[in-house]
Order: C-alpha cells, then sequence, then structure tokens
C-alpha cells in the first residue's frame, strides 16, 4: 500500500526486519526498515532505517530515501533500452514493454518501477531472493538509463 504524503512523494515500505542484539541486561529488541520514496515522475530513492520502533525506522528510512533520490530516464511510459544489472547476488533484467502492457515485475522491483513512474515494463530478477538487494539492484539499473541510446 503506497501512501501520499503531502510534498508529493509516495513512500512504500518494502521490507521490516526485527533485530535482537544479545546485551548484559537481556535481549535490545529493533526494528530495521528498507523504504521507497518516489513522485511517480521520474524520481525514486531508496532507504534504509534502524531504530527501536517500527515507525521511527519508517522515519528514518523515507528521510534517507528522500535525500538520495535518482532521476530515472524514460521514454514514454516505459523505459528506453534494456538493461542487465548484478550487484552483487541480486542480478535485475528490465526490458522496456509496448504501451498498456504494464508492469510485468514481482515484489521488489515493481515497487521500485512504480514509485519512479514507469508504466509499461517487463522486469525479472534472476539473482538472489533477497528484498533488500534487489531493491538497490533495481535502483542501480535505473540510474545506468541513458536517452540517447537506440
Amino acid at each position: 500500500m503506497m501512501e501520499q504524503t503531502t510534498t508529493g512523494f509516495e513512500e512504500k515500505v518494502v521490507q521490516v526486519s526485527r533485530v535482537s542484539k544479545k546485551t548484559k541486561g537481556g535481549n535490545r529488541i529493533s526494528f530495521s526498515v528498507i523504504a521507497v520514496v518516489g513522485d511517480k515522475n521520474g524520481h525514486v530513492g531508496v532507504g534504509k532505517g534502524h531504530a527501536p520502533t517500527v515507525q521511527a525506522a519508517v522515519q528514518k528510512a523515507t528521510s534517507y530515501a528522500k535525500k538520495r533520490m535518482v532521476t530515472v530516464h524514460r521514454k514514454g511510459t516505459t523505459i528506453p533500452h534494456t538493461v542487465i544489472l548484478k550487484l552483487g547476488a541480486a542480478k535485475v533484467l528490465l526490458k522496456p514493454a509496448s504501451e498498456g502492457n504494464g508492469i510485468r515485475a514481482g515484489g521488489a522491483v515493481r515497487v521500485v518501477v512504480e514509485a519512479a513512474g514507469i508504466r509499461d515494463i517487463t522486469a525479472k530478477r534472476l539473482g538472489t531472493k533477497n528484498q533488500a538487494s534487489n531493491v538497490y539492484a533495481t535502483i542501480e539499473a535505473l540510474r545506468q538509463l541513458r536517452e540517447d541510446v537506440l
């Protein structure tokens, strides 16, 4: 569920992880959150927040994502060319699609592409199932898009 904020950005939480640390007085529990922020007009960012409560972690993650936005080159409602990117264990394939095809992507890749405002694309995750790795790989793949490539 995307949330529309007053600044025009849409925020989507991709992953919430409960982190437990052993200390002398017992276990210390905190939360780690990965959030994607986009304006659906060619700008998208991803952030990771870590805090004792989920709400604080989400605020940190969205704040970090807004500070590190990426501009995505688009060609109409799709991307200008095919891109294959390997980042760590994650491997992502993004292909342009004709108008009306919709977003054919799953999970973490879909969230990033929707936030960027791309409406027609075919994508495939080829490497790991780790959502965090796939989000970062998708952002990097979108960063590599160029308008002048045929």
